[in-house]
């Protein structure tokens, strides 16, 4: 087991993304329920990407743009539903690295720049039982 700086990193969940084939449709049970507004559209990895605030966690709808993209991909395979977790780090890079040193795949070797500007990266599902993680800063 790894020991060292990431066990004490106050590493936490930044957000869940889900994949949806329509933003709009998905939204109103946010809106209905909880009350929520989403907040302003982006664009990344070809999918359309809105957050909802939840405390300090937030959902990520993911509607395709891009038919060859990752979220249309994902929907085809599997229809709607998470599509992966995030967890925010302190350091992105030595994380990477201890992934890289534990022999974890990564989808991402070096980090890139995803929703907001944000430094991110990817683990590969066949690493992290089955669950796509995103890691950001």
């Amino acid at each position: 087991m790894l020991t060292g700086d990431m066990a004490d990193s106050h590493a936490r969940v930044a957000h869940v993304g889900i994949a949806v084939p329509s933003i709009a449709a998905a939204v109103a049970f946010y809106r209905d329920v909880f009350g929520l507004e989403p907040g302003r559209a982006e664009t990344a990895d070809g999918a359309t990407i809105v957050g909802l605030a939840f405390g300090d966690v937030q959902v990520e709808l993911l509607e395709p743009r891009d038919p060859h993209g990752p979220v249309a991909k994902f929907l085809a395979r599997r229809g709607p539903g998470i599509h992966h977790i995030c967890y925010r780090v302190p350091d992105l890079d030595r994380a990477l690295e201890r992934c890289r040193a534990a022999g974890y795949r990564l989808v991402d070797d070096v980090p890139r720049r995803g929703a907001g500007g944000r430094r991110i990266a990817f683990v590969h599902p066949k690493a992290t039982a089955g669950i796509l993680l995103e890691l950001t800063e």
